[in-house]
């Protein structure tokens, strides 16, 4: 997993009011101070350690941060420490091979990694019976992994970061970018002139001696940061990471780089023909500062008063007033030697990119001279305080970022620190950034445009090299096994290595839930949480998509983005500077069944918070400007859909379940067709229709007591009545397409995007839990079969997985991957024996498996507030009981291995499967045939085409 790590937050929906400089407002109150305890030492080989203690679920989070990204590569060895992060994965001396990947899932633990410019992290969270196990794997894998490294076990995990390359850059739109932009901003000795993921060539190419080498220079204790957070004893807790982690090798010493900033010495302006993209893209980068720079944090801010609100300049020039794209974006990234300054317009269907630099220039010239208000500043501030503390909800989020900080700034509490110095930023700093970093200053510009449209590109644009991979037919030249284990002198050490026992069971417990119910009839659930001093809540409202008349899918999700565009009494650009001043986000959305106003602000702002949802929810403003805004970049998505593999698949495989005489059978974005049939006025009839009290319910999570939630609520009770319609009423039609490969091309594509599945049940089906707990060992997560046979034995793909989608109406049982090109019909086959197998492989120890991983596993699935909220639609949706969780769990120690066998047999069969291949046709359409069933090509839009 690649990832990019930059200061906490970058990107931030702040509110900007329009006009000049006006006299100072009331100076904003000062943000109460936050605290975030650790403890702190460092072992005598250098390890650095941070103890974090939190008490309130049990579970640990356990997070290792090595000081080494692809800035410490060489050319011509580039992707090398991500890959090291994949290799560090697969064995270690004293834990068998695969443990990471396949015996934490079924510890009911969450793990994974990521490498960025500058680190590596690891991390897991688990249940805390198992946290000695986690210190042992952890340990042995920072200090005793190299010996067990092998040659096959190389060339296998090579095969799948290729996948993971082609499945990120490579096969979707603007994967390039980057690649271009960085060599491009960077000389070539430059530690950024590469991208993470680093080039397939170079990939290949990685032998064992770079890996050791590899190892041996930067895998030491003393380069690296270690936290533990969460359901710990910190006295203990030290004790058993001297006993794990003492024996470390120290390492070498790691010198510290020194910042390097890009010094351009002239603009460049670079287009590259997309075979992916639809729309055309044009990106501008200005080289800036690095992480932890003062100047950060006013460069930060500054993007936001560009592009952040309806009011900012470079938004009014390019969205509103030209109509070139539907938004405009900009950020700052900081990284450890150096940072960027980005401007991103993606615009509409064969847009001029000339036309959006214009515009990007007349909006910066705007800026200059109109500047902003000391009120924008504020809004800006307090969105990030509210940033803060969300972004410190999680146990893992809280592990990440005292190590982060620890390891590059030397300062865990750094983030205790932050809020001051977002408040500190003055009207002069931002002013100065932009003129010493922006204007007039040479930059970097991409123009990424649709195959054979380069005419769309700025004038003068040079054409980029980028690297394409051939597509080779056939698998047998990169067919890989994992091999033998290696065969060594293992490592002597004082300590006992063997596995450690689990500690005491956890089970989770279902939190408080409390009920109430309003004079209009609206059910209202909540959960108190006081963890951090935050509230979200949500009106949901029954209908959604399943609402949209059957020739006009798209009209639920048009209304709920433009309910949010203003209300009677407000403008757009009022009601923005509204909901910024309380540092709050409010958004509405559509889902399949569901439309979902959900809110987020400081629990202090709560009242507020709500009024203004209250007012967006009953004084609908019908804005003629926006309605048309928003219906452009609409039809500007549903183009720009068709250059997304995985979307169109599962697009189309929900039209081949429903057909087209059900409405899940269309996208709940719409059609190209279905949205030019729709109007303003649909919009109002859907909202008279169907957004009544008598379909909706209240969820609430945070820190308000449930008088006060209620007593805020009742205001909204007393405004809002009347009833909605019984829902349409649908026919799933019969599956007669079970055993048919339907295929849709898609040229050059370096991946085929694989859907095999069928329609399964209702989430009110008796069976429907059962169906979730008997998919476990299949599809869920790196220890489910399909991941340990197509990525870990087969390096095929980069992840697996299988699902029964929960709705209220009948839904999917689908398993997805995206695998490489040539390795599609051996893929195919894998999966089909895989299903066909599935009941009699399934034993008495997988329903051990089972009950082990869901039992506690569930302790880690209700952590943060939105997840919370997730308990309480499944409560209020489905009509399941308070304590449900529990209630499952309690059906789950009950299960026999006959359930599962029963269960499998029905639901399970391989004959009903229908097979979707999104892929390439020149060279796969023919592999796909040898599969040996009935093959059906369809177009873009499921529509069958001939041969």
């Amino acid at each position: 997993m690649t990832i990019k790590h930059t200061l906490l937050p970058l990107c931030l929906a702040a509110t900007l009011s329009a006009g000049a400089q006006k006299p100072a407002a009331k100076a904003a109150p000062k943000p109460a101070a936050f605290q975030l305890k650790y403890e702190s030492f460092t072992l005598p080989n250098g390890l650095k350690v941070i103890l974090h203690e939190d008490h309130s679920d049990p579970i640990v989070a356990v997070s290792t941060v090595v000081h080494v990204g692809s800035n410490r590569e060489k050319p011509g060895k580039t992707g090398f420490a991500h890959f090291f992060e994949h290799m560090s994965f697969n064995h270690s001396e004293n834990t068998p091979r695969g443990a990471n990947r396949k015996l934490i899932p079924e510890w009911g633990g969450n793990r994974n990694g990521g490498t960025w410019s500058d680190g590596t992290v690891y991390y897991e969270v688990i249940p805390k019976d198992a946290f000695e196990k986690i210190l042992w794997i952890d340990s042995d894998r920072l200090g005793f992994m190299i010996n067990t490294v092998t040659k096959e076990a190389l060339e296998k995990e090579i095969q799948v970061v290729k996948n993971e390359k082609r499945q990120n850059y490579d096969n979707v739109a603007y994967g390039s970018t980057g690649e271009v932009i960085l060599s491009n901003l960077y000389p070539k000795e430059h530690p950024y002139n590469w991208t993470v993921i680093g080039s397939l060539p170079d990939l290949q190419a990685a032998s064992l001696d770079d890996v050791k080498e590899f190892y041996d220079r930067y895998y030491g204790a003393a380069n690296a940061t270690l936290v533990i957070a969460g359901d710990i004893d910190a006295k203990k807790t030290k004790e058993r990471v001297q006993y794990w982690f003492g024996e470390i090798r120290r390492g070498p010493s790691v010198q510290p780089l020194k910042p390097q900033a890009a010094r351009l010495t002239e603009t460049r302006s670079l287009s590259f023909e997309d075979n992916f993209a639809k729309l055309p893209e044009y990106t501008v980068v200005f080289p800036t500062v690095e992480q932890y720079h003062p100047d950060s944090y006013p460069l930060a801010i500054l993007a936001q008063l560009l592009t952040g609100s309806k009011q900012a300049p470079l938004y009014k020039t390019v969205v509103t007033e030209r109509k070139l794209a539907p938004n405009v974006s900009a950020n700052h990234q900081a990284k450890e030697l150096a940072g960027e300054f980005y401007l991103r317009v993606r615009g509409n269907a064969d847009t001029d990119l000339d036309q959006v630099k214009s515009a990007l220039e007349e909006g910066l010239a705007r800026f200059e001279k109109e500047g902003f208000t000391d009120a924008q500043l504020s809004h800006i501030k307090t969105g990030l305080e509210t940033s803060l503390y969300s972004g410190l909800e999680s146990i893992l989020s809280k592990a990440q970022r005292l190590g982060r900080d620890n390891e590059f700034k030397g300062d865990p509490g750094y983030v205790m620190k932050e809020a001051g110095l977002w408040q500190g930023v003055t009207r002069a700093d931002v002013l100065r950034v932009y003129n010493q970093y922006i204007k007039g200053k040479p930059y970097v510009a991409t123009s990424f445009v649709p195959k054979g449209k380069i005419d769309l590109a700025v004038n003068g644009a040079k054409p980029a090299t980028v690297w394409t991979e051939p597509i080779v037919q056939g698998v047998a030249n990169e067919d890989v096994a994992p091999g033998a284990d290696a065969v060594f002198t293992k490592t002597k050490t004082k300590n006992d290595r063997s596995e450690p026992a689990f500690g005491e069971m956890p089970l989770f417990r279902m939190p408080a839930v409390w009920t109430d119910k309003l004079p209009n009839g609206i059910k209202v659930y909540g959960i108190p949480s006081s963890e951090i001093p935050v509230v979200n809540f949500e009106v949901v409202i029954r209908g959604g998509h399943f609402a949209d008349p059957l020739d006009k899918s798209g009209v639920a999700a048009l209304l709920a983005s433009l309910m949010t565009q203003g209300t009677a009494g407000k403008t757009p650009a009022e009601l923005e500077a509204a909901i910024d001043a309380l540092g709050a986000s409010i958004s509405m959305t559509a889902t399949n069944e569901e439309l979902r106003l959900r809110a987020s602000c400081l629990s202090r702002n709560f009242m507020p918070t709500l009024a203004l949802v209250q007012e967006i929810l009953l004084q609908p403003r019908w804005d003629k400007t926006e309605y048309d805004r928003i219906y452009t970049a609409t039809k500007t998505a549903i183009k720009g859909r068709e250059a997304n593999a995985t979307v169109l698949a599962g697009i189309n495989f929900n039209k081949l379940l429903y057909g087209t005489g059900h409405i899940l059978g269309h996208p709940a974005g719409g059609t190209k067709e279905s949205v030019a049939r729709i109007t303003l006025d649909d919009l109002k009839a859907y909202y008279s229709t169907w957004v009544k009290p008598s379909a909706a319910s209240i969820h609430l999570v945070g820190a308000v007591p449930q008088a006060d939630a209620m007593k805020g609520f009742s205001g909204l009770a007393l405004a809002w009545q009347g009833s909605a319609p019984a829902l349409p009423a649908y026919t799933v039609p019969a599956s007669d397409k079970g055993g048919t490969v339907y295929f849709i091309d898609i040229p050059g594509a370096k991946q085929s995007v694989l859907y095999v599945g069928k329609m399964g049940v209702s989430a009110t089906d008796p069976d429907a839990t059962g169906i979730s707990f008997a998919n476990e060992v299949l599809g869920v997560n790196s220890s489910g079969r399909l991941t340990q046979v197509l990525r870990i034995g087969k390096g095929y793909t980069y992840g697996a997985s299988s699902q029964q989608v929960r709705s209220a109406e009948r839904a999917p049982f689908v398993a997805v991957t995206s695998v490489r090109a040539n390795a599609t019909l051996a893929s195919l086959q894998i999966i089909q024996d895989m299903l066909r197998d599935y009941g009699t492989t399934f034993t008495e120890k997988e329903v051990e498996v089972t009950r082990n991983k869901v039992l506690k596993g569930s302790t880690l699935d209700y952590e943060t507030l939105n997840a919370k909220l997730g308990l309480l639609n499944e409560i209020s949706k489905y009509g399941r009981p308070l304590r449900y969780v529990e209630e499952d769990q309690q059906q789950l120690v009950k299960m026999k291995l006959a359930d599962y066998q029963r269960l499998i047999g029905t639901h399970f069969k391989e004959s009903d499967m229908v097979y979707l291949v999104v892929g390439d046709k020149a060279t796969q359409l023919e592999e796909v045939r040898k599969l040996g069933k009935k093959v059906v090509q369809l177009d873009v839009d499921g529509n069958p085409v001939s041969f």
